[in-house]
């Protein structure tokens, strides 16, 4: 199902030196985010199978304009978030997140074995999402545990939800705090 979408917002970093010292390359971080109009706003209704249905269509379309953003490079992490405005409630960031988005979020990107970290929030306009992120195939990587903030100054509205969805071409600058690094995943169940 097609949802409302009164925007749709694109952020792109491009991180070149971090802390004290220039990164030997760029690492891209694009975050996309859609404001779209919530169906249950001011009601309880049991079935929120509508919102599972949005959430697979954003997990595609906005996959597909972050990987446009990241400009070629492969997506190393990936994370997802929403922030539900005050007419609705938590679960209907659930029901976008988690069912159905994910399946053609790793269409879009090519694969995907580890879980895709998630964020929800209730909140009005100008609140603040730190989207998780972390290793596409391996969630034990350490290197690419890291978080991408998004905020938009005019949403969520009361009956508006934000969805968005947040990638990486790299880890974290300079990550040098050991354990699982990208080169020893054995890519079997998502973990290592």
């Amino acid at each position: 199902m097609e949802p409302k979408i009164r925007k749709i917002v694109t952020s792109v970093e491009e991180i070149r030196f971090e802390g004290f010292k220039e990164l030997e390359k760029p690492i891209k971080k694009v975050s996309v985010a859609a404001v779209i109009k919530n169906p249950f706003a001011g009601q309880y209704a049991e079935d929120l199978s509508i919102l599972t249905d949005i959430g697979e269509y954003l997990g595609g379309y906005l996959s597909k304009i972050a990987v446009d953003a990241l400009g070629g490079s492969p997506v190393q992490s990936y994370g997802k978030g929403a922030i539900v405005g005050e007419a609705g409630e938590l679960e209907h960031c659930a029901a976008i997140l988690h069912p159905k988005l994910g399946k053609p979020m790793r269409e879009a990107i090519g694969g995907g074995k580890a879980i895709i970290p998630s964020a929800k929030k209730a909140g009005t306009p100008g609140t603040a999402l730190d989207v998780p992120l972390h290793y596409k195939d391996a969630a034990f990587v350490r290197t690419h545990y890291d978080a991408m903030e998004v905020r938009l100054h005019d949403a969520p509205r009361g009956d508006e939800i934000v969805v968005v969805l947040a990638f990486t071409d790299g880890g974290r600058p300079h990550a040098r705090i050991g354990g699982l690094q990208v080169s020893e995943i054995k890519g079997e169940d998502g973990l290592r």
